[in-house]
C-alpha cells in the first residue's frame, strides 16, 4: 500500500497559503476592477489583520508542519529547493517578532484601506458620469 504524498500535500498547502497571503494584501486591486469580489476579499483581509494583530498563527501553518512530519522530512515546517528558498522564507520570515507582526497587520490594513478608497472614488466618478 503506497504512502500518501504528504510532502507534496505540504508543498501544495504552502503554495495555497502564499496565494492566500497575496489575496489578503493585494486583493483590493482586483476589487477595484471587479467590485463584486469585495465579499470574498474583505473577510480574508480582516482575517489576515486579525491573525497579525492577535499574535496567533494561521491554522494552515501547523497543518503544513504536520504534513511535513508525516512525510518524514528532516525539519518540520521546512521544505527543500524552490519552496524553501522563496515561499517558506516569505511566509515564515526569520526574526518575526510581535512588533513586526503588529506592523505587518497595520500595513495590510492601510494598503487595503487605500486601495478600497481609490476604488470607491473611481466607482463614484463613474456613477456621476452616468447620471
Amino acid at each position: 500500500m503506497p504512502h500518501p504524498p504528504y510532502g507534496l500535500l505540504a508543498d501544495a498547502l504552502l503554495v495555497l497559503h502564499g496565494l492566500f497571503i497575496l489575496w489578503v494584501v493585494l486583493g483590493a486591486l482586483a476589487v477595484g476592477r471587479w467590485p463584486q469580489l469585495a465579499w470574498a476579499h474583505l473577510p480574508c483581509a480582516a482575517w489576515g489583520v486579525w491573525i497579525e494583530w492577535s499574535g496567533r498563527i494561521c491554522p494552515l501553518t501547523p497543518l503544513e508542519w504536520r504534513l511535513r512530519e508525516l512525510a518524514g522530512q528532516a525539519e518540520a515546517g521546512r521544505a527543500r529547493g524552490f519552496i524553501e528558498h522563496y515561499l517558506t522564507a516569505a511566509i515564515y520570515p526569520e526574526g518575526l517578532t510581535r512588533e513586526v507582526q503588529l506592523a505587518l497587520g497595520t500595513l495590510v490594513l492601510l494598503v487595503n484601506l487605500g486601495l478600497y478608497l481609490k476604488a470607491l472614488r473611481r466607482w463614484r466618478a463613474s456613477r456621476a458620469r452616468i447620471a
